[in-house]
Order: C-alpha cells, then structure tokens, then sequence
C-alpha cells in the first residue's frame, strides 16, 4: 500500500494545476483539498505551509483528513519542487526521463517556461507590458520544440509539459476572450498573431497539451473565465 499523498490546491490556480497534471499523468492514488486563499484557514499555515501558498502537498503519516494533517507527515511546498518530487516517487511515469541528458533539457524548459512565457504572459494580461513581450518569449519557447516530436522534451509526457500546459490554457483564454486589465482588443490581436504561419509548430503543441485527458480533469475553462471576470474589472487605457 502506498505512502498517503495529498494535494492542497486553488482551482484558478495554474501552479496548482501543473500538479495536478503531473498526478494525473503518473496515475497517482491521492486526497485533494482546495484552500480559499482569499480566507485561508488557520491550520494550512500552522501545520502545511507557513508560508501560506499552494499547492503544497503532505506525504506518509497516517491516513487522516486533509484539514487536520498529521505532523507525522512530511509537507512540500513550490510546485517545481513538488514536480520534481513526484517524478521521483514514480520513476515508471516518464515524469522525468532517464538518461541525464534529457533530464537536463527537462530542467532548462522548465526554466525557459517561467522566464520566457509565464514572466511575460502574466505581466501582458495584468496590463503591465505589451503583448509583443509574450509574443517573443512565445517564439523562444517555440524554439526549443524538436520537429516531429509530440512533447516538448523526447518522446514522452513530461513535468516539462505539465509545467507550461496551464499557462497555455490560459493564453488560450486570454486570445479568445479579451480578458485581461491590457487595453480591448490586445488580447485578440495576440491571438491573431497567433494564428500565423509563424507559430504553426507552436499552435500545434498547444493543441495537443489541450487535448490531453489529463488537462481535461484538472481544468474547468467556463469556471476560469468567470474567476477572470471577478479579478480583471479594469484596464489599462
């Protein structure tokens, strides 16, 4: 029987999201127990994560319930490093690859992921900077795609893929509804952009982390859109 493992969560979140991910892709037996962040309770901060983040995760321990974690457990915080981790606890999910090689590409798309996409992308929707910013880091990440190959790293799902596939559901989001606090029509015009003979490589990766089951379980689009209604009001003129 396996060690007890239990996911603290925020739907909306997309770094709560890429676990999910990587738990549906290694077909993991676990507990889920979404936070309100906006109202958090008082035992997440004392006995999960003191820093008050998700996701986080409880590992071994008895099998209790999630609003009253054993202090037997160990607690994991930082969604990479919990990534990492359960790629380790499942070694057959190809999580992470086996040579070291690829696991080092893994890592650097990873990196790129943050640097390049989710750093520019969220600064666009919060109105921050230009989209042409998230179209540049867009096309590196493009970049780093091999021709032929399903998954952004080798033959196989990845972390790397659970890494980026949030954000591209939301980019997805942001091309086709606008939403954002960035001046009307920025969100479609990237969207436009996107759509070009340019981003063909790229579009047709988008397509098929969309269409993976496990994105499918873990994401609730007409409940994103109606979170992004309540949280981006304004814009910026």
């Amino acid at each position: 029987m396996s060690e007890q493992l239990t996911l603290y969560l925020f739907k909306p979140s997309p770094f709560s999201q890429k676990i999910e991910l990587a738990l549906a892709e290694a077909n993991a037996p676990h507990k889920a127990y979404e936070v309100d962040l906006f109202n958090k309770p008082e035992w997440f901060v004392s006995k999960v994560n003191p820093v008050g983040k998700v996701p986080a995760v409880t590992y071994g321990g008895p099998n209790v319930d999630p609003d009253d974690p054993s202090p037997l457990s160990a607690k994991i915080a930082e969604s990479d490093v919990i990534l990492e981790f359960l790629a380790e606890l499942y070694p057959d999910s190809g999580l992470l690859p086996k040579d070291p090689i690829s696991r080092a590409k893994v890592r650097f798309f990873i990196d790129a992921t943050h640097k390049h996409l989710e750093g520019p992308l969220f600064d666009f929707i919060r109105g921050r900077e230009p989209y042409e910013n998230a179209l540049k880091g867009i096309e590196f990440i493009q970049g780093l795609l091999e021709e032929g190959e399903d998954f952004a790293v080798g033959k196989h799902y990845t972390i790397a893929d659970a890494c980026i596939s949030p954000h591209l559901a939301r980019l997805k989001i942001v091309t086709e509804t606008d939403l954002g606090k960035f001046p009307a029509g920025m969100g479609y015009k990237l969207g436009e952009e996107l759509k070009g003979p340019k981003f063909i490589k790229l579009m047709k990766y988008v397509q098929r982390m969309l269409e993976r089951p496990s994105l499918k379980q873990s994401y609730d689009e007409e409940s994103l859109i109606a979170f992004f209604k309540t949280i981006f009001t304004e814009r910026i003129q």
